[in-house]
């Protein structure tokens, strides 16, 4: 029996129940009770941020270029749901200050950072009140970098797939939580990221209970899903 059971982050929402990034989706998480909602953060021509993988419009919206070339008062007209389905045809791109303040309370937040300064996504996580209810991670290494100098106190994840790399990627980093897939999990490496005070969260996209339930035996802090429901009912088998 695990000593505990892991934390869980909706990727991207509920989104194959509804369209990601958006109101919909995440409220499906909500109504489910994970402990955190992935978005993605992505920034406009006039500097708005919102909850968008981008950069492109066309794959979530009905826009047409890049979430980067558009103003705000053009985004905010977008229809971000009808691709998903034509019932959800009222989504709008949420910005992600509005996000933030529904979801306060109801859930922490996993920041995906495509495009935005440091200043900016900092203000917003300080003004919500989020320091200890959010982390980070960004495919940009210097911006990675950048925002664990400019505020060391917020959580910083990094992709890691072996002992090597986490080891290798600390030293660079510093982080405070590894992202693994469940295939590269090793006793090894939930010890090293255990004497180095690091969390270890496993990146499953597949809908498999014996997989999950692999998953909880890890005894690993956090799991990133796309079915946080039915991983929900495997960790129900665990609880008392």
């Amino acid at each position: 029996m695990p000593t505990n059971l892991p934390e869980i982050i909706c990727h991207r929402g509920a989104n194959e129940l509804a369209p990601e990034n958006t109101y919909a989706s995440s409220r499906i998480c909500l109504d489910w009770g994970v402990d955190y909602v992935e978005i993605d953060v992505s920034t406009s021509a006039d500097g708005v941020l919102y909850v968008l993988h981008g950069p492109e419009l066309e794959r979530t919206t009905n826009g047409t270029g890049r979430i980067d070339q558009q103003p705000s008062h053009i985004l905010d007209t977008l229809d971000a749901g009808s691709w998903f389905d034509p019932e959800h045809a009222e989504e709008r791109i949420p910005r992600v200050a509005d996000f933030l303040d529904w979801i306060n309370g109801r859930a922490k937040i996993f920041f995906d950072v495509k495009s935005a300064t440091h200043e900016a996504i900092i203000q917003l996580v300080q003004k919500h009140g989020f320091e200890n209810d959010c982390f980070f991670w960004s495919g940009d290494n210097d911006w990675a970098l950048g925002l664990k100098k400019k505020a060391p106190g917020l959580p910083l994840k990094v992709n890691v797939n072996s002992l090597d790399t986490l080891i290798q990627r600390y030293d660079h980093f510093g982080m405070d939580i590894i992202e693994i897939g469940l295939e590269n999990v090793t006793e090894d490496i939930i010890a090293e990221a255990r004497s180095r005070d690091i969390r270890v969260m496993v990146y499953h996209q597949q809908n498999d209970p014996d997989s999950f339930r692999r998953i909880i035996d890890w005894g690993v802090e956090m799991v990133n899903l796309n079915h946080a429901d039915s991983f929900l009912k495997v960790r129900r088998e665990y609880d008392g």
